[in-house]
């Protein structure tokens, strides 16, 4: 019995021969008519087709852009001679990169035919039919970045993608410090990240990979695949895939040292890599060694107040003013966007907030004072403040503002190690062995202090309170009031500390058999991969202690004591908050004890995977390409906090470091400020098998040539159960000179991860609305192992036009894409699982219990619920001249990437909601436009080059409607607004080398010439009102290096 697997493969492979055997005319006629149009070098297309005349390169010159350098490889189909004269320019889809060899190869070089990253078929003048972008050595070190994530998230396509500028604000992201991809604003876990086209080691429990921990300095080539490339490389490739390839044939010796600093002086960074390969015994055996450290300080937290750091002066404090939906009757929005934003709710030093006292604040001392609020407010001893809407006025004291103390750029440092050796056992056939270590260490503050929100009370009888403010409660009749503070006085801000390891091993063999009596080329390796994080988060508080450390009494002695005495018994100590006082050391290391908040993750991936790909046989119109294989991957995770964040167990007991405390809750935990850590472990395995065709459907002088691709993999999932992927496409090249069309659809899927389906489980109580009633439940969240594979349709079609006879050196694409996810992983609120229940939704019933004689509980995991759907466009272009044809010195370039999204649909599912569009929503990831252009000269001595940056202008929400007067009622879906514009931006870079000599080069580079300043992104709370992920936040930059190859 064959297995399904099989049956599909077969099947697949017997309908493609059959189509090709029916039309025996046409095998005769493509006989008579083939022209051989593959003996020239690849161009912007990936057809073949002369090139403009090569220019004289030196090892370190950059390359024309965007043409690749490639070196021979085991394994790879013979190469073919290129016109002497020839030098290639290519923008996206092409399958061979070809052009001028590193190291001052001269243009008539043997080159090799590479496999590009959407297709596993690798062979001399295949065209794929799915789009894709590939950046060069010489792009790379063009853009003078100190990591290539900055260099590939400038793309277009790659929008969404995280850095070290995003995520500064949490403790518990679990993304702080990763540098990770995201294609299409999909998230950076729908899109493929490979090292050498395999699957690296997630650096967190997502999945998704730290570009941080790869061998930068070896790497030769990115290619950037814009389209489904799930049937090729397997699950979570819906947006695309992006590979990073190193040179594995490297020989001698090459360095790069890196230094600068923005305009503000601040985030120093430095790098300095080097690799070095040589080749023993014959040729036989070669040695690859590499090793990089960088360091980025990142610009430090300017603390409390409306001040940026450093002397950037842009922070204006924004934030949504927003009414009650039951007073936007009156024609007037609901919604209005204010800067200067002052939270009302809590004073630097401490505010009280509701009573007969509300507005007296605290000073230098613990001395009392009017708060000056701002709109003109005066406090109603309600907690409102009039001319104000909860909870921020508008100007007054911002003293105690907060937003603009989160870190602008994390400090990060990373080291990477890499060595491969690699063993000939005849000319076509080789094994080799790669390890890879990397350490990744970060640090950053969230925010300044630990904001409280009126949400305290304070005893009068307290004895930091001050005497006359004891006096005004005796006269007010009250024996406590409301009390917020942005805790100012705490002597260190909330410091997180990631620190991410990895560990990776390769064991392979590639290169050459004879199958079907033609040469294939084959790989197989064994990867074993380990990421450990380790999160430590210092000076934070235990919410309990606090509560009780600030909550003081005078004891009969005179002495100041803790109020309740179970705290007091257990070592409590006071914590005077009522004003600027300075901290008691041994208070503060009760609230916030030297260990604080802990995770540690250990997480392992292992594959084993066999691959070929070469000529089935010959068919009418040319030869059959095929590619298969076969992989089989685990994915492990296990993760322990401390007894404090995820409770006391046998996973997390109490110890020296964090010894039991009868005022914690030792039972679920939650006990600190931020940074309550779990326990969890779980791991999957996935089996998955595929076949790829290449069919020449058409080859003649009249008609041009027509390819059909078409590939399936199946997978078996251990938890998900089995998925099949798919995809069929095609390519014509049109008689037109320099046309070719290309269309691609295909059925991607990305399976639940690590996270999803084993989260680690966490317990509170909440309330929900249910039959009219207000219930307790208690609230569970944990994984779900019931979870299915997310499922996309990705469509696209394009047309190239490559360096036509009447415009050498040109060449241009533009292609439509179009990608529906359903099925997509999203996690619901507790109201929202009891909604969904109520209307029928039976799975969500399965983890909803109310009305039960025991405890009534939610239970709140992953659902299969909600869907998105994006579609738009992406043009390339690029133009290559040498400019002595007018009789001017060198040569120039110039080259454009542009998407244009048209929409970015999220449909969650829930109850009582619409779909929401996000293209063009600038507080997001997906602007309607985004452009990346770049001009540069060269001769043999030196080269500059002009890039900018832009995206369009864009909106808060799409939902909101836009009016100052005579406004509609607003509603929960489409609230009104007084303004809903958000400026895009425009980013000039500058940068140029000079060439001491062949092998040493000088390089500088100034990103952000303009020291364009980001635009305000409002939120509904006093936070860190700006969005890194679209607008450079960190200014000016200068970088000057120096890099040679020997």
């Amino acid at each position: 019995m064959r297995t399904p697997t099989q049956r599909t493969l077969i099947n697949l492979a017997v309908a493609s021969a059959c189509a090709l055997l029916a039309l025996p005319g046409h095998a005769q006629q493509a006989a008579g008519a083939a022209t051989s149009a593959a003996d020239t070098p690849a161009s912007p297309g990936g057809e073949a087709v002369p090139a403009t005349p090569a220019a004289q390169a030196t090892a370190v010159q950059p390359e024309p852009v965007p043409a690749v350098a490639v070196q021979p490889e085991p394994g790879q189909p013979a190469a073919v001679q290129p016109d002497p004269a020839a030098e290639p320019v290519q923008t996206s889809g092409q399958s061979a990169a070809q052009g001028s060899t590193q190291g001052g190869a001269p243009a008539s070089a043997p080159t090799t035919v590479v496999q590009i990253s959407g297709t596993r078929i690798a062979a001399r003048g295949f065209t794929q039919p799915t789009p894709t972008t590939s950046l060069s050595t010489a792009d790379l070190e063009r853009a003078a970045k100190p990591n290539l994530f900055n260099t590939l998230a400038e793309l277009p396509a790659l929008q969404g993608s995280t850095g070290r500028t995003t995520s500064t604000n949490s403790t518990s992201s679990g993304i702080q410090g990763l540098s990770s991809l995201s294609l299409r604003g999909l998230g950076t876990i729908r899109t493929l990240t490979l090292l050498d086209g395999q699957r690296v080691v997630g650096a967190n429990v997502t999945g998704v990979t730290d570009v941080s921990q790869f061998p930068q300095l070896l790497v030769k080539r990115v290619d950037v695949v814009t389209g489904g490339a799930s049937a090729s490389y397997g699950s979570d490739a819906i947006g695309g895939a992006v590979n990073f390839i190193t040179d594995k044939k490297f020989k001698g010796f090459k360095f790069n040292a890196e230094g600068g600093q923005t305009k503000y002086h601040d985030d120093e960074h430095g790098t300095l890599q080097g690799a070095w390969g040589r080749a023993f015994m014959d040729d036989r055996l070669h040695v690859t060694l590499s090793a990089e450290i960088m360091k980025e300080n990142g610009i430090d937290s300017p603390g409390f107040g409306e001040v940026g750091p450093n002397g950037r002066t842009w922070f204006k404090n924004s934030a949504y003013q927003i009414r009650p939906l039951a007073q936007t009757t009156d024609g007037l929005p609901q919604y209005t966007v204010i800067h200067h934003a002052q939270q009302f709710q809590y004073a630097k030093y401490g505010l009280i907030t509701n009573g007969p006292l509300q507005g007296t604040a605290f000073g230098p001392g613990g001395v009392p004072y009017q708060f000056q609020y701002g709109s003109g407010g005066v406090p109603t001893g309600t907690g409102a403040v009039t001319n104000c809407v909860n909870p921020f006025c508008v100007g007054g004291d911002l003293s105690g503002s907060v937003g603009a103390g989160t870190n602008l750029a994390m400090n990060l440092k990373r080291q990477v190690g890499y060595a491969r050796v690699s063993w000939d056992l005849n000319p076509d056939n080789e094994i080799y062995f790669t390890a890879n270590w990397a350490q990744v260490k970060s640090h950053f503050t969230p925010n300044p202090g630990a904001a409280k929100n009126a949400n305290l009370t304070i005893q009068c009888d307290n004895p930091f309170v001050p005497a006359s403010i004891q006096a005004a409660c005796a006269a007010n009749n009250i024996t406590s009031f409301q009390y917020g503070t942005a805790n100012a006085n705490f002597p260190a801000n909330i410091n997180v500390h990631p620190t991410r390891t990895q560990r990776r091993f390769v064991l392979g063999a590639d290169g050459k058999v004879p199958l079907f009596g033609k040469e294939w080329s084959y790989d197989a390796y064994l990867t074993r991969g380990e990421n450990t994080t380790t999160i430590n988060v210092h000076d934070i508080t235990l919410n309990a202690r606090y509560n009780n450390a600030i909550d003081a009494v005078r004891a009969p002695d005179g002495r100041i004591v803790c109020r309740n005495p179970v705290a007091a018994a257990s070592g409590c100590v006071p914590f005077n908050i009522i004003g600027d006082n300075p901290a008691d050391p041994a208070a503060w290391a009760y609230i916030a004890p030297p260990n604080g908040p802990r995770q540690h993750t250990t997480q392992s991936q292992d594959v084993a995977s066999f691959n070929m790909n070469g000529e089935a046989f010959q068919g009418w119109a040319g030869p059959v390409l095929m590619a298969f294989g076969a992989e089989y991957r685990r994915e492990k995770y296990q993760v322990r906090g401390d007894p404090y964040g995820a409770g006391v167990d046998d996973l997390s007991p109490n110890s020296a470091l964090y010894p039991a405390d009868p005022i914690l809750n030792s039972t679920v935990g939650n006990n600190w400020y931020a940074g309550n850590y779990h326990n969890g472990d779980g791991s999957y395995s996935v089996r998955e098998a595929y076949l790829e065709l290449n069919m020449p459907l058409l080859k003649s002088e009249r008609w041009g040539e027509i390819n059909l691709n078409l590939a399936d993999r199946p997978m078996k999932y251990s938890t998900a159960g089995s998925v099949n992927t798919w995809k069929a496409g095609a390519t014509w090249q049109t008689p037109v000179d320099g046309l070719r069309l290309r269309a691609v659809t295909s059925k991607d899927v990305r399976a639940p991860n690590l996270s999803e389906l084993f989260a680690a489980p966490v317990v509170i109580n909440n309330v929900v609305q249910y039959q009219g009633n207000t219930i307790s439940v208690q609230q569970r969240t944990v994984g779900n192992t019931n979870l299915r594979p997310e499922v996309a349709r990705n469509s696209s079609f394009g047309v190239v036009l490559s360096q036509p006879s009447w415009a050498r050196g040109f060449s241009a694409s533009v292609d439509y894409f179009d990608i529906k996810v359903t099925d997509v992983i999203s996690a619901l609120t507790a109201q929202q699982e009891v909604d969904l229940c109520v209307a029928g939704n039976q799975e969500i019933c399965g983890a909803v219990v109310l009305d039960s004689p025991g405890s009534n509980a939610v239970t709140l995991q992953n659902f299969n619920l909600a869907s998105l759907h994006t579609k738009g466009v992406d043009i390339e272009g690029a133009y290559r001249a040498n400019l002595k044809d007018w009789n001017l010195p060198g040569r120039f370039t110039v080259r454009a990437l542009a998407t244009r999204t048209l929409n970015f649909i999220t449909n969650t599912g829930v109850v009582g909601t619409i779909p929401s569009e996000g293209a063009g929503v600038n507080l997001g990831g997906t602007p309607k436009w985004k452009l990346l252009a770049q001009q540069t000269w060269e001769n043999d001595r030196m080269s500059f080059t002009l890039s900018q940056r832009w995206f369009s202008d864009g909106v808060y929400s799409n939902e909101y409607i836009e009016c100052q007067t005579g406004c509609p009622a607003s509603t929960i879906i489409h609230p009104t607004i007084f303004d809903n514009k958000m400026k895009g931006a425009t980013y000039v870079d500058f940068g140029g080398s000079y060439n001491f000599s062949k092998a040493l080069q000088v390089y500088f580079k100034i990103d952000n010439l303009a020291d364009r300043d980001p635009e305000p992104a409002p939120q509904a709370n006093a936070s860190f009102a700006i969005n890194p992920t679209l607008y450079d936040v960190v200014g000016r930059t200068y970088r000057i290096g120096l890099r040679g190859t020997y």
